[in-house]
């Protein structure tokens, strides 16, 4: 099993920047491919960032390339979420997720192919 707790959520305003960290416990070397997601009230959880086990590949929702970056620190098991220029509509509840070992791919973009999922992080971002 491995545990996720997000933090560094918060009240920001528009155009300001905010640091997400995941950070997993448990059978750590379990999780490979670490994602974040959203969901904003009232809609589905999307899918925001995800990054390989190695951190070479990554991979982001078109909407926020250029605005967001992950990135992780294996040796803290910790991964981040960095997100700049922020706008209102990133207004959402923020959850770290981990896949589990598998001999095949599965795709990072789609919430279903993830096994644990952390409690979120609310990000609020005021206009």
């Amino acid at each position: 099993q491995v545990q996720l707790v997000e933090s560094g959520g918060g009240l920001v305003q528009a155009g300001d920047s905010l640091r997400l960290s995941c950070a997993a416990s448990g059978r750590t070397s379990g999780a490979y491919t670490m994602g974040w997601f959203r969901q904003a009230p009232g809609k589905e959880r999307e899918f925001v960032a995800a990054i390989r086990r190695s951190g070479g590949s990554t991979d982001y929702a078109d909407t926020l390339k250029g605005r967001f970056t992950i990135s992780r620190d294996n040796a803290k098991n910790t991964v981040y979420l960095q997100m700049n220029s922020l706008k209102p509509e990133d207004t959402a509840n923020y959850y770290c997720a981990a896949q589990g070992s598998s001999l095949y791919f599965r795709n990072p973009t789609s919430d279903k192919n993830y096994d644990y999922w952390g409690q979120g992080t609310q990000v609020t971002v005021s206009s």
